[in-house]
């Protein structure tokens, strides 16, 4: 079963704190679990990112993301209709506006957004249904939604475009699964992600 996301982290304690304050607490159940890395993130964007419900006033609550120590960042998003910031240490995030389709939460973490390539969507959809234990919603153009319950507030995005994978993903889901041994593994799209038992 999917139960958090593990992230890596220059400053554990400061991560930490800024994802407990980012997401008000509201994770829909998941874990992040932050874990020490001494490599800063590199230019490229991350395959796994978080999107946050911007809740009826986004602007007052992307004001107040960029008090915490958010910045604005560019990944070519366009005319979007959701802001792209980064955490103190530079992993993007998104904060949607009201009316997003599939936000089911008017704050807190409401999606987690795993880059996949059009070719690849129904195998890794498979996958992650098989090892998540979260099901398909909703099937797309963009991709596909998997959620834990029909009313779940936080989903699994899969879709494209497909960041280009260069190194070890900095962002990863974690399963807890029993009698499996403990470990990291690579999913059918060669991201890494997090067994626990």
């Amino acid at each position: 079963m999917l139960t958090g996301i593990v992230i890596d982290a220059l400053d554990v304690v400061h991560m930490d704190r800024f994802w407990l304050d980012a997401t008000r607490g509201r994770t829909g159940g998941l874990q992040l679990r932050f874990v020490p890395t001494a490599k800063p993130k590199t230019a490229h964007k991350n395959r796994l990112h978080l999107d946050l419900a911007g809740g009826p006033d986004w602007e007052a609550e992307v004001a107040r993301l960029l008090t915490l120590g958010a910045t604005r960042v560019d990944i070519g998003q366009g005319d979007a209709p959701w802001d792209v910031l980064a955490d103190p240490e530079g992993n993007e995030f998104c904060v949607l506006r009201p009316g997003h389709p599939g936000v089911l939460a008017d704050s807190g973490l409401v999606a987690i957004c795993l880059d996949v390539a059009e070719e690849d969507r129904y195998a890794q959809c498979a996958f992650w249904q098989s090892q998540a234990d979260w099901h398909a919603v909703e099937s797309h153009d963009w991709g596909v939604r998997l959620r834990r319950r029909p009313t779940s507030t936080v989903s699994l995005v899969m879709g494209p475009p497909a960041a280009p994978k260069t190194a070890r993903n900095r962002l990863r889901l974690e399963i807890t699964q029993r009698d499996c041994e403990p470990g990291e593994f690579l999913d059918a799209g060669g991201n890494e992600f997090h067994v626990t038992g």
